[in-house]
C-alpha cells in the first residue's frame, strides 16, 4: 500500500532543477506519482517500499533541502522567498544578495578581481595561482552537484559541461579563462534564483492580502479570531478600512469595496445585502456584516495562489520542445568537442594545443544553460505579471495558446452583458393581469439560479407579491422551466419553446417582435399550454464591452457572440458592440459553433464558467469572466478577475508579449552560440568569446525574462 507524502524543497530556481530532481527520484525503487512544483517549492510522491528518509537523502545529494510537510500543508498558501541557496535552508529568509549563491558569486568576483588587479603590477607567476584558487573554490560545489547528478542518471548535465571546460582550461594554462567561466556560471545561477524569487514574490504578495484576524459576530458581541479559523456559516463584522477576511455574502450594510488588490479593478464597487464579497478586498466606508461562504483554504485568495502555483508547473509546448532538444544536445556537444580535440590534428592539420584549446571553446559554447531557461523563465515571469493584474492563466500551454487565437467566441449573458437583467415589460394575455402573470411565473422560477429567473423573482418581491407554492418543478434544457402551481401546469420559457408547444400568441405576436427588436429578452409564460403572457427583460452590455471588442479587432482577432437568445435580441446587442452573432443556440449548438470556428484556427471561448462549461472545454482555450467563482477557476484555462471584457484583449497581449520574450531568449541563446561556434572553429575567436556565448547568454536571457515582470496592459 502506498502513502502520499509532501515535502517542501528549497533550492530550486529553474526548470533544470525540476527535471534533475524528477529524474533522480524516478530511478529510486518504491516511489511513484512524482510531482515537483518549482514556484510552490513542493515535492509530492507516493511511497510504497521507499522510506521518507531515503527520499530526503536523494534530494540532499542533488544540493537541495527537503522538509516534510504535514497533511494540511500542501493546501496552505505557499510562502515565497526572495531567494535561497542549494545548500543552506536558512537562506529562505534572506534577501537574494545575502544567500549562499550570492556569497559564492561575491567571493569569486573578489578573487578574480584581485587577481586581475595584481596582474597589472606583479608577474604572472605570482597572480596565476589566484585564478586557480578561484576556479577551485567554485568547482567544489559545482563538481559535487555534477557527480550527484551523474549518479542519479543525468551524466550530461550543465554542471558537467561547465566543470569539464573549466578543468580543461586550467590544465592548458588558461586559468584566467577558467576562473571567469566559473564566475559567470555562478552569476548566471544567482540571477536564475533572483528570477525565481521575483516570481515567487508575486505569490507571496497574494498571500499577504489576507488579514491575520477577523471579527466574528457572537451572541454577546464580537470576538477577534484568526482569519484561518473562519468556517462557512460564520458571521463577521467588517469595519470601514478593514480588509475582507473571507469570501462571503453581505447580510447587513452597504459600502464601496476596493477590489483592486484581488482583481486589479481600480474603481471601488458598491455592494449591498445579498451581494458577494471577495477575500482580500478593502472595505472603503460602511460597516458590513458578512456571512462566510468558503473556508479559508478555499477562498478567492487561496484558489488564486493554488492556480498560479499549478500554472507554473504546467509546461508550454515550446518549453517541452526545448527540454527534449537539450537532452540530446548536451551529449552531442561533448561528442563534437571530443571530435575537434582528437580529429582536427589528423583531418585539418592543427597542432594538439590548438585543437585542445578550440575543442574546449566549443564545449563552452555548446553549454545549453541559456537555452534551457529561456522558456520557463519567460513563462514564469508572464504568469506572475498577469496574476498581479487579475489575469490568471493555468499554465504555460494555455498562455502560449491564448495569443495564437484567431477567433474569440463570447457568451452573452454575464459575459458581454452585466448578467443582472431586470424586468422591463409585463404583457398579460387577454383576461389576465400583470400580478397574476408575474406571480405564477415567479412561483415556477423559485430555486433557480439563472439570471432571468432571479430578475423575475426580484420584480415579484419588489411588487410585494405573495407566491403560491409550486411542485414537480422540472427544466427543459435551454428552453423552459415548468411546475405545477395550484393544480395548473405553468411553463416559462423561450418563444421557441412556446412555438414547439403549439401555443398561439395571437395579438401578442406583434408585441413580441417589438420587444425583441428593442434588444430585450422575452420569456413566454404558458398555463396548461395556453398563453399566459409575455415577460420582457433587458440585460445591459458591460460598460467596456464595445471597447473590449474594438481592442480585440485591433489585435487582429475576430469576435463572435454565441447566445441562446433570440436572433433579434442578439443582433441588437451585437450591432452595438461591433461583433458577429449566432443566436438561438442550444448547448449542443454552441459546441458545433465552436468546432466550426476551430476548423479555421485556434479559438478561445469566453463565458461565465457555469452554463458554458461544455463550450469552454471544447474550445482551444477557455476563458472565464469573473474568475472569483468556483466553477470559473476550475473549468476554464484562464480567468479574468477584473470581470471586464477588456481583460480578454489584455490576456492576448500578455500571451504575445510572453511568446515574444521567449523568441528573443531563444534567439539570444542560439544566435550567440552559432556565431561564436563558427568563429571559434575558424580560429578567429578563442575562449573569452566562448565564455561570453555561454554564461553571457544565460545572464542576458535571465535579465530579459525579469523584464517581463514589469508588463502592463496598453492604456
Amino acid at each position: 500500500m502506498s502513502e502520499k507524502l509532501v515535502w517542501r524543497v528549497e533550492g530550486m530556481d529553474c526548470g533544470s532543477c525540476v527535471a534533475s530532481l524528477t529524474r533522480a527520484l524516478e530511478k529510486m525503487p518504491g516511489i511513484a506519482d512524482i510531482e515537483v512544483n518549482l514556484m510552490a517549492e513542493r515535492l509530492t510522491a507516493s511511497l510504497s517500499t521507499a522510506r521518507p528518509e531515503e527520499v530526503e537523502r536523494q534530494v540532499a545529494a542533488l544540493g537541495f533541502t527537503a522538509t516534510a510537510l504535514s497533511a494540511a500543508s500542501p493546501e496552505a498558501p505557499a510562502q515565497a522567498h526572495s531567494h535561497h541557496d542549494h545548500d543552506d535552508p536558512a537562506d529562505a529568509e534572506k534577501p537574494w544578495w545575502a544567500t549562499g549563491k550570492a556569497k559564492l558569486t561575491w567571493l569569486l568576483g573578489g578573487l578574480v578581481g584581485a587577481a586581475w588587479a595584481l596582474s597589472l603590477v606583479l608577474p604572472e607567476t605570482l597572480t596565476y595561482p589566484l585564478f586557480l584558487v578561484a576556479t577551485g573554490v567554485a568547482l567544489v560545489p559545482f563538481g559535487r552537484r555534477a557527480i550527484a547528478l551523474a549518479r542519479s542518471g543525468s551524466p550530461f548535465s550543465i554542471e558537467t559541461l561547465m566543470c569539464t571546460a573549466a578543468i580543461g582550461a586550467a590544465l592548458i594554462g588558461a586559468a584566467e579563462e577558467a576562473a571567469v567561466v566559473v564566475l559567470l556560471f555562478a552569476l548566471g545561477e544567482m540571477l536564475e534564483g533572483v528570477a525565481a524569487g521575483r516570481a515567487r514574490a508575486g505569490i507571496r504578495a497574494l498571500a499577504s492580502l489576507m488579514p491575520r484576524t477577523a471579527l466574528r459576530v457572537t451572541a454577546g458581541g464580537t470576538e477577534e479570531v484568526p482569519a484561518q479559523r473562519l468556517v462557512p456559516g460564520d458571521l463577521v463584522l467588517i469595519r470601514p478600512g478593514d480588509r475582507v477576511p473571507c469570501d462571503g455574502s453581505i447580510e447587513e450594510g452597504r459600502s464601496a469595496l476596493d477590489e483592486s488588490p484581488v482583481s486589479g479593478e481600480s474603481v471601488p464597487v458598491a455592494r449591498g445585502p445579498g451581494e458577494l464579497v471577495r477575500a482580500g478586498s478593502i472595505n472603503a466606508d460602511g460597516a458590513l456584516r458578512v456571512r462566510v461562504t468558503h473556508a479559508a483554504s478555499d477562498n478567492t485568495i487561496a484558489r488564486i495562489i493554488r492556480m498560479v502555483e499549478e500554472a507554473t508547473a504546467s509546461r508550454a509546448p515550446a518549453q517541452r520542445f526545448i527540454e527534449r532538444f537539450a537532452a540530446w544536445w548536451t551529449p552531442s556537444a561533448m561528442g563534437v568537442s571530443l571530435l575537434v580535440i582528437l580529429g582536427a590534428p589528423f583531418l585539418l592539420g592543427w597542432d594538439w594545443s590548438t585543437s585542445l584549446y578550440r575543442g574546449l571553446a566549443v564545449l563552452l559554447i555548446a553549454c545549453p544553460c541559456a537555452l534551457v531557461i529561456s522558456v520557463p523563465a519567460a513563462m514564469a515571469s508572464g504568469l506572475s505579471a498577469g496574476a498581479r493584474r487579475g489575469l490568471l492563466v493555468k499554465g504555460g500551454a494555455a498562455l502560449e495558446t491564448i495569443g495564437a487565437a484567431r477567433h474569440i467566441a463570447f457568451d452573452k449573458t454575464g459575459t458581454l452583458t452585466e448578467g443582472r437583467p431586470r424586468v422591463t415589460d409585463l404583457i398579460p394575455a387577454e383576461g389576465r393581469s400583470e400580478s397574476e402573470l408575474l406571480a405564477l411565473a415567479a412561483a415556477v422560477e423559485q430555486g433557480s439560479a439563472h439570471p432571468l429567473a432571479r430578475a423575475i423573482l426580484a420584480e415579484a418581491d419588489a411588487r410585494g407579491l405573495s407566491l403560491p407554492p409550486a411542485r414537480d418543478a422540472a427544466a427543459v434544457p435551454g428552453k423552459a422551466v415548468r411546475a405545477q402551481v395550484a393544480g395548473r401546469e405553468i411553463a416559462v420559457g423561450s418563444p421557441r419553446h412556446a412555438a414547439e408547444a403549439g401555443a398561439a400568441l395571437g395579438a401578442l405576436a406583434g408585441e413580441l417582435a417589438r420587444l425583441e427588436a428593442e434588444g430585450k429578452t422575452v420569456s413566454v409564460a404558458l398555463i396548461d399550454g395556453a398563453l399566459l403572457g409575455l415577460i420582457a427583460l433587458r440585460d445591459e452590455p458591460r460598460a467596456d464591452a464595445a471597447s473590449g471588442i474594438a481592442a480585440l479587432t485591433a489585435l487582429g482577432v475576430r469576435s463572435v457572440m454565441l447566445t441562446g437568445d433570440n436572433a433579434r435580441t442578439g443582433a441588437a446587442i451585437a450591432s452595438g458592440l461591433g461583433l458577429d452573432v449566432q443566436a438561438e443556440l442550444l448547448p449542443e449548438d454552441k459546441l458545433r459553433a465552436i468546432a466550426a470556428l476551430a476548423a479555421e484556427g485556434p479559438v478561445a471561448m469566453v463565458g461565465d464558467g457555469i452554463n458554458d462549461a461544455p463550450a469552454l472545454a471544447a474550445a482551444t482555450v477557455g476563458i472565464a469572466m469573473g474568475g472569483g467563482t468556483d466553477v470559473a477557476l476550475e473549468t476554464a484555462d484562464a480567468a479574468v478577475l477584473r470581470d471586464r471584457v477588456t481583460g480578454v484583449a489584455e490576456l492576448i497581449s500578455l500571451s504575445r508579449a510572453t511568446m515574444s520574450n521567449v523568441k528573443q531568449n531563444v534567439a539570444v541563446a542560439v544566435g550567440l552560440k552559432g556565431v561564436f561556434l563558427i568563429t571559434t572553429l575558424a580560429g578567429v575567436t578563442g575562449l573569452w568569446p566562448a565564455i561570453l556565448a555561454d554564461t553571457g547568454a544565460t545572464v542576458l536571457v535571465t535579465l530579459n525574462a525579469l523584464r517581463l515582470l514589469g508588463w502592463r496592459p496598453a492604456a
